[in-house]
Formats: C-alpha cells, structure tokens, sequence
C-alpha cells in the first residue's frame, strides 16, 4: 500500500490516487474521516473507481486545468486525485494550506467548513446534547454507526425508501462494516483531532492572503448541518469577498454523500472557473440564488457530454 514517509521523524502517512490527467486534485478529508470518505468524489471526478498503480510517483501539483465528468477521462484531459488519511489534525488543513503556500494552489473548495475555536462547537439543542451522550457512550460499532447516520444525513435523506428497505437499513449495514474492518477510532486519535479544531485559528491576516492571492473559492455547505454551523460558513464567505462563492444544497454534514451530483458539479464549476480565469467578481456573483432543483437539471443536462475546461 502507498504510504509518504517522513524519514526524519519516522512518520507515514497513507494516500491514495485515482484518475489520470493534468487536473491535480488534493482532498483533505475532516474530522474522524479517512480517504475512503471521498469516494462519490473521485468517482465523480475522474471516472475511476479503482486506485491507480501503487509503483506510480506521487504528484506534487496541487490545482488544475481540465476535467471530465461522466465519461471515461483521456490522459491529459482529465482529473487525478490524491487522497489520504489524516494524523491528529482536524477539518481546517485547507485553509491554513491555502494561506501557507497560496502559489500552489488553482482554486480551494470547502466543504462544511468552520472556523476553529468556538466555530467548532455544533448547535447545542436536545437532539444534539442527546447525539453526544450516545456518541460517547458508543462502545461496539453497532451503536457508533446509529449516531452516525444520524449525525451526517437528514432524516428526510435516511427514511427514502430503496427497493424494499430504507436508505438507513442500507447505510446502516455499510456503517457497521467499514467501522467493524477499521476499528473503532482510538480516544486518542479522537482527542487529538478535537484539539485541532480548538486550537485552529485563521488570522485577519491569512485570510487576507486567500482572498488577495488571485484564486477562486467555493464554500459548499449543506442547510441541514448540525455539526458545522451554517452561519460561520456564511461569515467565512463573506470574509473572502470577492473570490468567495457560497453554494447552500438540501443536506446534511455529508452533504457530499447526500448531493454527490450537485457537490460535484460545483467542484467542476470551479476548476472550470479558474482555468478560464474567470474574474472574481463574475464567480462571486454566478448563480448565487440557483436553487437545488436547478443545479440537479444543471447536472443532467451536463453528464451525457464531457466537460473539458
């Protein structure tokens, strides 16, 4: 299996790449997450389900220029993607990247962001106050699968009927499966990451660096999110006027499984976006006021041909 090792301090980290092309796609997935969470992604992305050949040399470009939705990618015309499996950090890599090294980077999406800090902390109600007592108390992965469903999809989204069960029946299953074959995550590890998302701030300052850098941003967000508030999504949007495009869909925290086709769509509007160079004022201002419905007959209209940007 790939792994990047740090020969300095020991360190390996596991990563995965799909698709070929002069697209480079680095996702970075959040909290508790592994690189198998970015599976609607990459399939909607590249095409490819299967990851590419181990020997391979990794790719250091982060960012792109072309892509193909729906359809078997051709080399260089398509996406490759990198995926990989945190240590002890929490779901603000992307920015504090963006600000670190933003000459590496051709545009920067963000899914079901926050800011750190107090941002961190969900909406606390009963529903929520009685999810973190469950979770907390979840021993088997029986039990960590139940509050996860709940925590990542709508209940409108769960209750959907598949042939002759419901999507939660269905979920459910995959849920214990993957938590069965990977173990439970250790309260280390978890910890670890809570305290990343404590402890992260972006400054005025880096947030400066993003806005001014000569990127476009997407900020995708589902409304339904109980985890990461809706609102600091919108702040942080309006902080990276005007290259800052804020995208709401009906969903949950994984709003990227529960809309894979709209969530991609979006991500493809940016790539095609920035390597038009389109001006940040047109980004900001395109289809800010689409409706779901309107961005899914956006999607179909789409899929049947290839999109090369």
């Amino acid at each position: 299996m790939p792994y990047c090792d740090q020969s300095s301090n020991g360190i390996r980290i596991f990563y995965r790449r799909c698709g070929h092309g002069s697209t480079k796609v680095l996702l970075i997935i959040g909290l508790a997450g592994t690189h198998d969470s970015w599976g609607p992604q990459i399939k909607g992305l590249t095409g490819a389900v299967e990851p590419n050949d181990e020997e391979e040399a990794p790719t250091e470009t982060v960012g792109g220029e072309s892509n193909t939705l729906g359809e078997e990618v051709r080399e260089g015309d398509g996406i490759e993607v990198c995926c990989f499996d945190n240590r002890g950090v929490g779901a603000m890599i992307a920015c504090k990247l963006a600000a670190m090294a933003p000459d590496r980077i051709c545009s920067l999406a963000l899914l079901n962001v926050t800011g750190g800090g107090f941002e961190c902390f969900p909406k606390i109600d009963l529903q929520m106050l009685s999810l973190a007592f469950r979770f907390l108390r979840a021993k088997t992965p029986e039990q960590r699968a139940m509050v996860d469903l709940e925590t990542h999809y709508t209940k409108e989204y769960l209750d959907e009927c598949v042939g002759s069960c419901t999507r939660r029946d269905i979920l459910y299953q995959d849920y214990v499966k993957a938590i069965s074959s990977s173990g439970m995550q250790s309260n280390y590890g978890f910890e670890g990451q809570l305290n990343a998302c404590w402890t992260h701030n972006m400054t005025s300052k880096e947030l400066e660096t993003i806005r001014s850098s000569g990127f476009l941003v997407t900020i995708i967000h589902g409304r339904d999110d109980i985890i990461a508030q809706l609102d600091h999504a919108r702040r942080l949007a309006k902080k990276l006027q005007p290259v800052a495009r804020m995208v709401e869909l009906h969903g949950a925290h994984l709003v990227s499984h529960e809309r894979p086709e709209e969530v991609n769509l979006a991500l493809m509007e940016l790539i095609k976006a920035s390597k038009s160079k389109l001006e940040p004022e047109e980004w900001s201002h395109l289809a800010e006021s689409e409706s779901d419905e309107k961005r899914a007959d956006k999607y179909e209209s789409k899929r049947d041909t290839d999109l090369v940007t």
